[in-house]
């Protein structure tokens, strides 16, 4: 029996041991209270935690993956999100966001403005006025004051003008039918004007500054021309401050064109002269000489006029006076009064009948050749 039970025992001492955990589970499930103090030895316990931080890191490990790859997805949706222009949501831009349409509850406009990407609020948008505008056909005070802020450089900008532009667009449209009305008159006056619509005469608020000095980007009037030919001949500008004007003939004219004008005056320059003679024409735009100051007066006068006598032309011509002009227009100037009158276009159609001989004479002048006759040219 006791070689039986040494036998047994040297089995058990060369049966492969138990791993460390299994002998601890075994006493637990068994419920033995006898533990084996060399079965949980230190090296064992170092084995178990070994283990435990082992299987505890690669759980940190995983969760880092996990957290870096919800990162990463959160990030590409952010990105997409940037790219359709769709912005993140939170909570204290909601609390902000709420606060600030509270304070501005007022302001009936500011719930209702959607801004796109780029886009940034510079000011509130001034609304026309409902009332105080005239009947077709005349021109109010509304026209008269947008005109006068024009003129300060300050409102002279594009930032304000958009601020402003349904006032703009009301008083465009209030002189679009002013100058509709003026149209009919002036076919009326002058058949060989034909009747265009306002779009076709009403020349453009936006100033041309490529060559300018000027970079001021707004004119500071409405302007429209009237001719046989659609643009030139009668030019009428409205401007605040008692500047506004009626002006006919020719001015500034191409070279080829004035050439043409002085060779119809050395010819013979009766027509023209009795024409700026006439006791109506001399009421409106002054004596048919040059001023003695140089100011203008009726055909004659101020920057239009050359010093010396043109290049070819003797300083002794009888005409020099009319020779030396570089234009051949009038201009009537109006009161801001007389403008917001309820019968300015008839005002405007007694000098237009005024005007009419001094057009066509001209118009002659450009269009028919000059006879050639060798005593013209004395």
């Amino acid at each position: 029996m006791a070689k039986r039970g040494s036998t047994k025992v040297k089995k058990a001492v060369n049966t492969r041991p138990k791993s460390p955990v299994e002998d601890v589970n075994e006493e637990y499930i068994s419920g033995s209270d006898d533990r084996d103090a060399q079965s949980i030895h230190s090296d064992a316990l170092d084995e178990v935690e070994s283990d435990d931080a082992g299987k505890a890191k690669t759980q940190k490990k995983r969760q880092r993956v996990a957290s870096s790859s919800k990162r990463a997805q959160n990030s590409k949706k952010h990105e997409t999100d940037s790219k359709r222009g769709v912005s993140e949501k939170r909570t204290p831009a909601k609390k902000k966001r709420k606060v600030a349409e509270d304070t501005a509850e007022d302001d009936e406009h500011d719930s209702d403005v959607k801004l796109k990407d780029g886009q940034e609020v510079v000011g509130k948008v001034v609304e026309a006025p409902t009332t105080g505008w005239a009947p077709e056909g005349q021109i109010s005070q509304h026209t008269l004051d947008f005109l006068m802020r024009m003129q300060d450089p300050a409102c002279n900008d594009r930032v304000w003008f958009k601020l402003h532009e349904p006032v703009y667009r009301r008083c465009e449209k209030e002189f679009k039918d002013f100058v509709d009305a003026f149209t009919t008159m002036l076919t009326d006056v002058d058949s060989q004007i034909p009747p265009l619509p306002p779009k076709d005469v009403i020349h453009r608020i936006y100033r041309d500054i490529r060559f300018s000095n000027d970079k001021t980007p707004y004119k500071t009037g409405f302007s429209a021309s009237f001719s046989r030919s659609g643009r030139k001949g009668i030019f009428a500008f409205f401007k605040p401050g008692d500047k506004s004007i009626l002006a006919a003939g020719a001015w500034c004219p191409a070279k080829n064109e004035l050439n043409t004008l002085r060779n119809h005056i050395k010819r013979s320059s009766d027509r023209l002269r009795q024409i700026i003679s006439e006791p109506e024409f001399v009421a409106h735009f002054g004596e048919p000489r040059p001023h003695p100051k140089g100011n203008r007066q009726n055909i004659f006068g101020a920057e239009d006029e050359l010093k010396t006598a043109p290049k070819g032309v003797d300083k002794n011509h009888k005409d020099i006076d009319l020779l030396k002009c570089r234009s051949l227009a009038v201009v009537q100037r109006f009161t801001d009064d007389q403008v917001l009158m309820g019968t300015f276009v008839q005002e405007l159609e007694k000098v237009a009948l005024i005007l009419r001989p001094f057009v066509h004479c001209l118009n002659d002048m450009m269009t028919l050749p000059v006879e050639s006759d060798s005593s013209d040219d004395e």
